[in-house]
């Protein structure tokens, strides 16, 4: 009944008919309460299939006597499946075979042959041994009926119109990730036997353990299950927790993998809110909004250091095998670039245009990412952009793509370069992984990462980058960029590429070390990591600079970069 189905009744077992135990249980029966009786006998379960062939006839259009239209209308329109409750004689299996010629399915809790390859019914055609704990939800899985939760229950307001909410320093009862604790998303493809639908699981401390102002870590890890699932699907789905947990009144969400933030309000914990519900919130939203796909979701938040740890380590080494999918792709293989607009909610002009070497500036997205969105889900935020005539190849400059963030930005940009920081570079929002600006002393660029929270040759910290520039406002010399971004071939292209880049923070130069140092030789620049400075150096331009010149950095000499 949770789940608005239908249950007609018929037969009995050893003389007991299910209708005579429900009345016994004080339940209510009757087409009210959507428990129908129609029989003690097994032949009165025709008038369940003479149900389904009036709904065809009626809302299909199927004539009587057209048995193969009365099956298709009957698969692809009526989610019907049979419970066999009980010993299952001749006459039972007789007409529960009647059933798989509409496509209905039988599952049983009895020992019966079975019939698993899928060929009138959608999935399998007998299913047997199925625990009575289970068969609810094994055969809404095997008859392929997707689930409509349309109560989200949790203690605070839900919707979009929270979206973009900010918790400010007053309002402010603790927070995960932000730099002050690890706050990681991870979702994956799991087998359907593997999770059980509808599960969360808060492993170690709850937000009621903890005193104002305090903080905890964060890992929140998804398993989503379905037979139309891939695992291209996964870091999509993994992006929409962003704006989903943003949907929570008085809950904010930035970042995204392994950089996310989480703060919640005072507010939102005297209504009651606990971590728990963050789970509840993306099993019904990942239901509704991806009913095609999904089948099951189990959510399991941990808080515990050490094993937000261990899902940090697991879930960067699937970032690096989901970022290797187009390392060999370059822009101009493609006529097509996808846009993001995700986070126009916090920076409303912001315009995202993600190509194959130009990774989403949140890290989340790439372009073989975006393409599998847009196929799932065609009216949402990932778009295809025709780059159309190319006007400006260095800098990156495209008429499709100016065409679009037009459009899709309300007029407030007109025009950016996919290559260039210095020049015309493309908005910015706050979920960016890294920010770039221009040392001018240093005739280079620096960048940091979300996790540095020290001083930077800029004169300021990541927080005060992405607030002077993360809007969604088009900034020259400066630009917010992935991590995998630093390496592309592509990267500040414009302005002399990864050549220029004088400064990083040490944790970032040391993530990144390898590809930096074989991105460099191949712009003809050995051991290109050991020239570029760190906070262990300086944090100012006049302290890097001496570092830059013993080491004969190859941005001193290149043409200046401004004026």
């Amino acid at each position: 009944q949770k789940k608005n189905l239908y249950i007609f009744c018929a037969a009995n077992h050893n003389g007991k008919t299910v209708i005579e135990q429900c009345l016994e249980a004080g339940m209510q029966v009757g087409w009210n309460t959507r428990i129908v009786p129609f029989g003690p006998d097994i032949s009165s379960a025709i008038f369940a299939l003479g149900f389904a062939n009036r709904a065809a006839m009626a809302f299909g259009g199927v004539e009587p006597g057209d048995y193969r239209k009365m099956l298709m209308y009957n698969k692809n329109r009526i989610f019907a499946f049979v419970n066999a409750l009980g010993d299952v004689g001749t006459e039972w299996a007789v007409a529960a075979a009647g059933c798989v010629n509409w496509g209905f399915p039988t599952l049983a809790d009895t020992d019966i042959p079975e019939i698993l390859p899928t060929g009138i019914c959608t999935y399998e055609h007998v299913v047997a041994n199925v625990p009575h704990s289970e068969i609810c939800q094994k055969s809404v899985e095997v008859r392929g009926l997707k689930i409509n939760i349309t109560e989200i229950d949790i203690p605070c307001a839900f919707g979009p119109a929270f979206e973009g909410e900010r918790v400010r320093g007053g309002d402010l009862f603790c927070q995960m990730g932000g730099g002050k604790t690890q706050c990681t998303e991870l979702v994956k493809m799991a087998e359907m036997s593997e999770i059980d639908d509808g599960k969360v699981v808060v492993v170690g401390k709850d937000i009621g353990d903890l005193k104002e102002g305090e903080t905890l870590p964060l890992g929140i890890y998804v398993q989503i299950a379905g037979r139309e699932f891939q695992t291209d699907f996964e870091p999509i789905m993994e992006r929409q927790i962003h704006h989903l947990i943003n949907y929570i009144q008085g809950i904010m969400h930035i970042g995204q993998r392994d950089i996310s933030w989480v703060r919640v309000s005072k507010a939102a914990i005297e209504k009651g809110f606990t971590l728990k519900d963050i789970g509840v919130v993306l099993h019904a939203k990942f239901h509704q909004d991806f009913k095609k796909i999904v089948d099951k979701v189990q959510v399991t938040l941990y808080t515990n250091k050490e094993d937000v740890d261990k899902l940090t380590a697991r879930a960067r080494t699937e970032y690096k095998t989901r970022d290797e999918r187009v390392d060999k792709m370059t822009d101009e293989d493609v006529d097509t670039f996808y846009s993001c607009t995700l986070c126009q909610s916090f920076a409303p002009s912001h315009v995202c245009t993600v190509s194959p070497e130009r990774t989403g500036l949140c890290g989340a997205y790439n372009w073989m990412d975006c393409k599998a969105s847009f196929e799932i889900n065609p009216t949402g935020p990932n778009q295809p952009v025709l780059k159309g005539k190319v006007l400006d190849p260095k800098r990156g400059r495209f008429e499709g793509v100016d065409e679009f963030i037009k459009k899709a930005s309300k007029g407030a940009i007109e025009t950016y370069n996919f290559y260039s920081m210095v020049h015309a570079p493309m908005t910015t929002c706050g979920c960016c992984e890294c920010i770039a600006a221009m040392l001018p002393s240093c005739n280079g660029v620096m960048t940091v990462g979300r996790d540095y929270s020290g001083e930077t040759p800029s004169g300021m910290k990541f927080t005060t980058l992405a607030g002077v520039m993360g809007g969604g406002a088009s900034s020259p010399g400066f630009v917010g960029h992935s991590k995998f971004n630093v390496t592309q071939k592509k990267f500040i292209l414009g302005d002399g590429g990864l050549l220029r880049m004088v400064w990083m923070p040490k944790m970032l130069k040391e993530e990144l070390y390898d590809k930096i140092n074989a991105r460099g030789k191949e712009m003809g620049i050995d051991n290109f990591a050991d020239m570029i400075a760190d906070e262990t150096v300086g944090i100012t331009e006049e302290e890097i600079l001496p570092f830059l010149q013993e080491k004969g950095h190859p941005a001193l000499n290149m043409e200046p970069l401004i004026g």
